[in-house]
């Protein structure tokens, strides 16, 4: 069974609720009638209801099964401005400017997974990704002890070395582009989180370099050891270790060697770049060349799960995001 029909397996189990912010979206409205015909999710979709009847009737969706919102028309709409208010009272952010923001279809539905209404919120099959990620850290906030949102995707190779399906987590691919070693921190808890939420595994966590134990000197090199520092303090159990070249953190044998007294060198499953360029390179080269599965970008780092899509997602991209993210609740 691949990570996507384990997510999907585990999602059915939990059985949550995901919000779709862009319920007038066509796509969304073809992915909720999976989402509940297969029992995956509970499903909330924010907008208009005369617009999201006339397209459910076209996609054969059965209101029935989902619940329909409209923010402007919510019992929640007076209280979730209230929230936002203090909320943003550090920004001096009026009643009226924060029943403007609330209105929007993704402020209302991160407020919806503030308040437990929902398990996880997903969108950006017409948003951009600053505009979903900017509701959420407004509504939601950060973790604690993590100090960035960030990104992973789950890669799963068809065959490494005799496993067939082996699943990699790497991080950061697409949201920080030069993380200082506080950000490099959180990208690595994070992952590892997603890493286990997501799959069950533990996470085994290298933090990847041109240098591998002090072989080369260099200022990137430092970054590094600073942001594992930082995370030996913060999460002292998390199997972690580094700085490793890539072959010595996946390799078994060029471990060995490389890194002798390291616990995790050349069996690492967590794999965290130094920047986005080595990320953003790095799961694509690993995509094509491989043919691997990426899954993602999963979104991470939030007080509670957002996630976004691409506005070229499919249906089932839609899908298999929701599964995921009401998984990232715990």
């Amino acid at each position: 069974m691949g990570v996507i029909e384990t997510i999907r397996d585990k999602a059915k189990a939990k059985h949550r609720r995901v919000v779709l912010p862009e319920g007038t979206e066509p796509r969304m409205i073809d992915a909720a009638k999976i989402l509940v015909e297969e029992a995956i999710a509970d499903v909330t979709l924010i907008g208009d209801q005369a617009e999201i009847k006339k397209l459910a009737a076209s996609a054969g969706l059965d209101l029935n099964q989902v619940e329909v919102v409209n923010p402007a028309e919510s019992p929640d709409l007076d209280d979730f401005v209230t929230d936002f208010v203090e909320l943003r009272k550090k920004k001096n952010v009026t009643e009226e400017a924060a029943r403007k923001a609330i209105i929007q279809p993704l402020y209302f539905g991160a407020m919806l997974v503030r308040h437990d209404k929902a398990d996880a919120s997903v969108a950006g099959s017409i948003n951009t990704t600053g505009n979903v990620l900017r509701a959420a850290i407004h509504v939601l906030g950060l973790k604690k002890g993590i100090s960035a949102v960030s990104s992973s995707f789950l890669m799963t190779i068809p065959e490494y070395r005799g496993v067939k399906d082996k699943v990699f987590a790497f991080g950061d691919c697409a949201v920080i582009p030069n993380p200082n070693p506080e950000q490099l921190a959180s990208i690595a808890m994070s992952t590892a989180e997603t890493m286990n939420f997501l799959t069950g595994e533990e996470p085994r966590v290298a933090m990847l370099s041109f240098s591998t134990k002090g072989s080369a000197k260099h200022e990137d090199a430092d970054k590094v050891l600073a942001a594992m520092e930082i995370i030996k303090k913060e999460q002292p159990s998390l199997l972690i270790d580094g700085e490793f070249q890539l072959d010595a953190a996946i390799v078994p044998e060029v471990g060995k060697r490389k890194a002798p007294d390291s616990a995790i060198a050349g069996d690492a499953n967590v794999l965290i770049f130094p920047d986005l360029d080595a990320g953003n390179i790095g799961y694509k080269l690993v995509q094509r060349l491989a043919n691997a599965t990426a899954t993602g970008p999963i979104i991470q780092g939030l007080a509670k799960p957002a996630n976004d899509l691409s506005r070229g997602c499919s249906v089932q991209d839609i899908v298999d995001v929701s599964a995921l993210a009401t998984l990232l609740r715990g």
